[in-house]
């Protein structure tokens, strides 16, 4: 279903050399001084086109050599995969609340190499260049990250042989799952020409990604919202008179006026919520302020003065969630905490030692300046190709307070495929508390993160480095 494009350029197996030492970056201001493993910033280019694609990629602080290489995608569309460095797990992370970096104890380059992609290229600091490049769907942009994924092995040929598992969140949903398929055909295609490279997959891993849109989100979010207390019982009751469902993408094709109008009543009494956690914080008024309360920054790149977005609305986040309020830009506040890490990637500094081109725009947490067409089908399709059909290993997990992308809605999904459980749903703990549930049914592995949200690795970074790890190494949970 999923063009591959032309790829020879990237496929061909050549001599393996080291990770290109024009990339490295020896140490960061206010970070620290990166001694204890490689840590790499660069480019790849996607032929014929405009589009840079930025990475940064860190090695393990164990073994990288043999340890496994995970790529990771932040989703939006629109979102940069900077903030999976900058947020969840990173070497160094800023919490929410501070604005500062710190030693991430849970970094997942603790036992991997991990591999941040900004894609698509518009985002972040990657780069396209015209409004043709700059236009994406889910089938060009699965093709690109394969594309990029290539000529980052390219580059990269001493990790061909480690394991590879893609991973995400969010709308990265769909992001991890195509190129998964991608790089699968690929290899199909290839199978008897040993001149060929051949991506090491194992697996994938997608925390809270959309997959279904008949199940996920808005289908997911109004029992979610009843059973959270959010709102109250009459207003269920009428959910339930005028039978309304709210499937498919978009604002709604099977929903009728009135039901809209109970969905808006909905979100008005959500709006003062983070979304993304429902029983945390919401940051954007005292006493939980984004630090500083101006909404952009400014910064001097080459002697131009720019200006930059230090933060991001529910829409520039998940921009197919139903907005709360009649303004598109989104609720506000905004709840996601993130000015600071704005502020620190749009330094001339730090984009000077990140080897970031003078001529690209200002970093954003998630720009609206690419035009993307977010697909119907979603996802669910490439389960449905894999799942007994190849000897990858999936991880569906999910934090149990997420509004966006609720936990129901991807157990509704799974439910519906009707794949045989092989071994029954069942808390799992940490230090005798219990960190999630999880539930397998043949190489197909759903876990849930007790009180994470959103973004699972952020608000609960221990238990979800437990289930990540214990999962890619195949032990018991």
């Amino acid at each position: 279903m999923f063009a591959t494009g032309t790829l020879a350029f990237a496929l061909v197996a050549g001599v393996a050399f080291a990770a290109p030492e024009e990339e490295r970056v020896t140490s960061l201001p206010e970070m620290g001084t990166f001694d204890q493993f490689g840590f790499f910033s660069g480019y790849v280019d996607i032929p014929d086109t405009t589009k840079q694609i930025h990475y940064l990629f860190v090695e393990s602080q164990q073994d990288p050599s043999n340890d496994p290489l995970i790529i990771w995608f932040n989703g939006g569309p629109g979102c940069s995969s900077m903030l999976g460095f900058a947020q969840e797990h990173g070497p160094y992370l800023i919490a929410d609340g501070t604005d500062y970096w710190q030693v991430n104890e849970y970094s997942w380059n603790r036992e991997a190499n991990v591999l941040y992609i900004e894609s698509p290229a518009g985002v972040g600091y990657s780069w396209c260049g015209t409004e043709e490049d700059c236009t994406f769907n889910d089938v060009n942009s699965a093709a690109d990250n394969l594309t990029a994924v290539l000529a980052w092995f390219d580059k990269y040929s001493e990790f061909k042989n480690n394991d590879l598992y893609i991973s995400g969140e969010s709308y990265a949903g769909i992001y991890v799952p195509t190129l998964s398929y991608n790089i699968d055909q690929c290899n199909k295609d290839n199978a008897d020409d040993d001149s060929v490279f051949k991506p090491n997959l194992k697996g994938f891993m997608v925390g809270n990604g959309v997959t279904n849109w008949d199940y996920d989100c808005t289908a997911a979010q109004v029992p979610m919202y009843y059973y959270h207390d959010i709102y109250g019982h009459d207003l269920w009751d009428q959910f339930q008179e005028h039978d309304c469902h709210f499937r498919g993408l978009g604002f709604f094709v099977d929903a009728d006026h009135k039901c809209q109008a109970l969905l808006r009543q909905m979100n008005q009494l959500a709006s003062q919520i983070n979304i993304y956690n429902v029983d945390g914080l919401c940051f954007g008024e005292e006493p939980y302020p984004q630090l500083k309360s101006t909404t952009h920054g400014l910064t001097k790149i080459s002697g131009d003065v720019r200006k930059y977005k230090r933060g991001a609305t529910t829409y520039d986040y998940t921009p197919w969630v139903e907005s709360p309020s009649d303004d598109s830009n989104g609720p506000i506040p905004p709840c996601l905490f993130g000015t600071p890490v704005s502020d620190y990637l749009n330094r001339a500094d730090i984009r000077e030692l990140l080897y970031i081109p003078e001529y690209l725009q200002t970093w954003e947490l998630c720009t609206g300046n690419i035009n993307y067409s977010r697909g119907p089908i979603a996802s669910q399709w490439v389960y449905e190709n894999l799942v007994g059909h190849s000897d990858y290993r999936i991880l569906k997990f999910s934090g149990d307070l997420d509004g966006a992308v609720p936990t129901a809605g991807s157990k509704d999904w799974i439910n519906n495929l009707g794949w045989t459980i092989t071994a029954p749903w069942r808390p799992y703990y940490l230090d005798s508390q219990v960190g999630g549930y999880i539930e397998e049914r043949g190489q197909f592995t759903f876990a849930t993160v007790h009180g994470a949200g959103h973004m699972a690795p952020q608000y609960k970074p221990r238990e979800t480095y437990h289930l990540i790890f214990n999962w890619i190494k195949g032990e018991h949970i």
